[in-house]
């Protein structure tokens, strides 16, 4: 029951910054893009080195070599570093909405 409550609040608060959510994955595809372009690899591995650093994960199988390589991927990883910090911002304030709505229950 209490993830129920969770779960709303939590696409609730998403779907108000979904068009900040919509606007980092468009930059991380075009970014990827420019990665295949510049680093003069495919794009199904462009787009796998783009979304591997976004999420901060950095296996390492596929490093950038030029240095307009390296600036896009420093330019990605601060994109996932937004993400990230934008997803557990909402959490929290979904966790908050969610404590509050069972104290207000609670008191009924």
């Amino acid at each position: 029951m209490i993830f129920r409550i969770f779960l709303r609040f939590f696409l609730q608060y998403i779907w108000l910054i979904r068009h900040i959510l919509f606007s980092q994955l468009v930059l991380v595809i075009f970014s990827a893009l420019a990665m295949a372009f510049v680093e003069s690899i495919s794009l199904a591995d462009s787009l796998y080195l783009s979304f591997i650093t976004a999420f901060t994960i950095g296996y390492g199988d596929i490093a950038p070599v030029t240095i307009t390589g390296r600036v896009l991927s420093i330019f990605i990883g601060l994109l996932g570093i937004i993400f990230t910090g934008l997803v557990v911002a909402v959490s929290t304030r979904a966790l908050v909405s969610t404590i509050e709505e069972e104290k207000l229950k609670k008191k009924s």
